[in-house]
């Protein structure tokens, strides 16, 4: 399928916002990836119009402009030197805004470029921003985008809710084929039944698009999110920081390079090449991370090259991999302790998994295609159960 045009609702938010909320004061929660198809930032936008009077903005984690390079950095907030509008943190002493940050403005609008993985945190700054919102009675209005690997696949378990945490505050598969929009209106009909919520959708965009074939222009949503490819892998790489190996953080190709110190990488990709997994290749390669874990020691492993990401499965292919290096290195650490994402008792793999179970099932040497049962079987019921309710595309 070739290249469609996707419209933003960010280019006609004057016209679509509710009319009760223009000339009122609006805070206004951007990225990096915050832009319309030509590359003009939405704070730009919504300060120029008529009807929006913003009052401050506010920023996730890496900040409204990409400020903080490495993750889990928190910032603080600071005096926009271009608009000279205050900016709030909502990756600092706050990640959910507190009642004296909310006197600011009379409403939110929030214009965040998700991912497509239960993990990014942009989803769970939003939901913890609509908490607020609802105890104020203040309303939200979310701009909508494209889930960049499309809004058909889903993939791996669905969250615990005893493994809460700000990588997966509420239940969703890894992979949840949902835009950002979507999983707003899940959440307000789920949790905060009485917020005023208002989601503008996006014009022309289907469920089975990638990002490439929007006509929209990439741009980073986070510092490690350079390219399509690298979120086309995330929703199971990012597993990898919950283990001491290295995600490819300090190198170019962050979560598609992957490795640790103690790997051997032919031993590791002939092992790999007995799963048998489809849409991928793995190179096998030696690499020095420049920040972050095993930063400057030499690391064996491999880069994930897809070749087909219609079939390409990232959750499997990740449990694989993890799989397969326990098996081979079962004296090394494997599993990363916490802190991690402001959780300090449970392990990190758990609470990016959603459960114990995964790493259980690991340590037991279970097989791929067993656990690949349970977390379908979690999944499915999911997608017909709760899903398909919020889907506002076909």
């Amino acid at each position: 399928m070739g290249a469609v045009k996707v419209t933003l609702p960010v280019g006609r938010l004057s016209k679509a916002l509710p009319k009760y909320l223009r000339g009122l004061r609006a805070g206004l929660l951007v990225h990096p990836a915050s832009v319309n198809s030509k590359l003009i930032h939405t704070s730009e936008l919504a300060i120029g119009s008529t009807y929006i009077n913003v009052t401050a903005l506010l920023g996730p984690q890496h900040g409204i402009r990409g400020e903080t390079q490495d993750n889990m950095v928190e910032w603080e907030g600071f005096k926009d030197p271009k608009t000279g509008l205050p900016v709030f943190s909502l990756y600092g002493r706050h990640r959910k805004p507190p009642r004296d940050m909310l006197r600011y403005f009379d409403y939110i609008i929030i214009d965040l470029q998700d991912v497509g993985a239960r993990y990014y945190t942009f989803i769970w700054t939003m939901a913890l921003v609509m908490e607020a919102c609802e105890e104020v009675s203040m309303p939200v209005v979310v701009l909508d985008r494209p889930n960049p690997i499309n809004g058909t696949d889903t993939e791996g378990p669905v969250l615990d809710m005893a493994f809460s945490s700000f990588v997966g505050l509420k239940p969703l598969p890894v992979r949840h084929g949902m835009t950002i929009g979507e999983i707003a209106c899940y959440l307000q009909d789920r949790f905060y039944k009485s917020l005023r919520l208002h989601v503008i959708e996006m014009k022309g965009w289907r469920r089975l698009y990638w990002f490439d074939q929007t006509r929209l222009p990439w741009v980073m949503p986070s510092p490690n999110m350079p390219t399509l490819d690298t979120a086309t892998v995330y929703p199971g790489q990012c597993l990898l920081e919950g283990t001491t190996l290295s995600e490819g953080r300090g190198t170019t190709r962050p979560f598609e390079i992957f490795g640790a110190p103690f790997i051997d990488p032919e031993r590791l990709i002939n092992r790999l090449t007995e799963f048998k997994l489809k849409g991928v290749r793995f190179r096998p390669l030696y690499f020095v991370p420049t920040f972050q874990k095993h930063s400057g020691t030499i690391c064996g492993g491999a880069q994930i090259h897809i070749t087909n990401r219609k079939t390409y499965k990232p959750f499997k292919t990740t449990v694989a991999i993890l799989k397969a290096i326990r098996e081979l290195y079962p004296e090394e650490k494997l599993w990363r302790q916490p802190p991690y994402e402001y959780e300090y008792h449970k392990l990190p793999i758990d609470i990016l998994t959603g459960s114990d179970r995964l790493r259980n099932d690991i340590e037991q040497g279970k097989g791929l295609k067993d656990m690949e049962v349970w977390w379908h079987q979690q999944r499915d019921h999911f997608n017909r159960h709760i899903r398909r309710e919020y889907l506002l595309y076909r």
